[in-house]
């Protein structure tokens, strides 16, 4: 049974609400910055958003992923499927909602090559560094990103330790 507090007042999880949330608000973000956008048809397994310019002469594909001031350590969930997602017009938006009293999201835009680049080389690293009492992580198909690997891999985090995230914070002109 759900616990009564990830449920909203409505009796939805509070999970899926924040994703759609994320969905609506790249879509609002696209649609002012100048872009064709539409939510892709439910189902689509790697994108959440269709994004084409006013010409039409290119497209590209989103993937949203959302959160809202849950996990000490800033990330989003992924899966081990996301290491291998690295279409050259396939793109990930992370939004991050913060919290009740900042009501600024942050947005981060990748491509989903750097993506499953980061995902594969960092869990790698993961399983590497020792855990609690010093004994080795299990392998799940569990993936954490990150804007800061140093948390989890201490020295292993290299390239993708504090700051590394923040050249695709609000990079907007990366879609087509």
């Amino acid at each position: 049974m759900q616990a009564q507090s990830s449920l909203s007042p409505l009796g939805v999880k509070q999970s899926t609400l924040v994703a759609a949330a994320g969905e609506y608000y790249v879509l609002a973000r696209l649609s002012l910055l100048g872009k064709i956008a539409a939510q892709a048809p439910r189902g689509v397994p790697n994108a959440d958003i269709v994004v084409s310019s006013v010409e039409g002469d290119r497209l590209c594909a989103v993937q949203v992923k959302a959160r809202q001031g849950k996990g000490g350590d800033g990330g989003w969930h992924m899966s081990k499927k996301h290491e291998g997602i690295g279409a050259p017009q396939l793109f990930y938006a992370f939004v991050d909602f913060g919290d009740l009293l900042d009501p600024r999201p942050q947005t981060y835009i990748l491509p989903s090559a750097i993506v499953s680049n980061v995902i594969r080389t960092m869990h790698v690293a993961w399983l590497a560094t020792p855990g609690q009492n010093g004994r080795q992580h299990n392998d799940t198909d569990f993936r954490r990103f990150m804007p800061d690997y140093s948390l989890n891999c201490g020295e292993r985090a290299k390239p993708y330790d504090k700051g590394w995230l923040e050249e695709y914070r609000e990079a907007w002109q990366l879609l087509p």
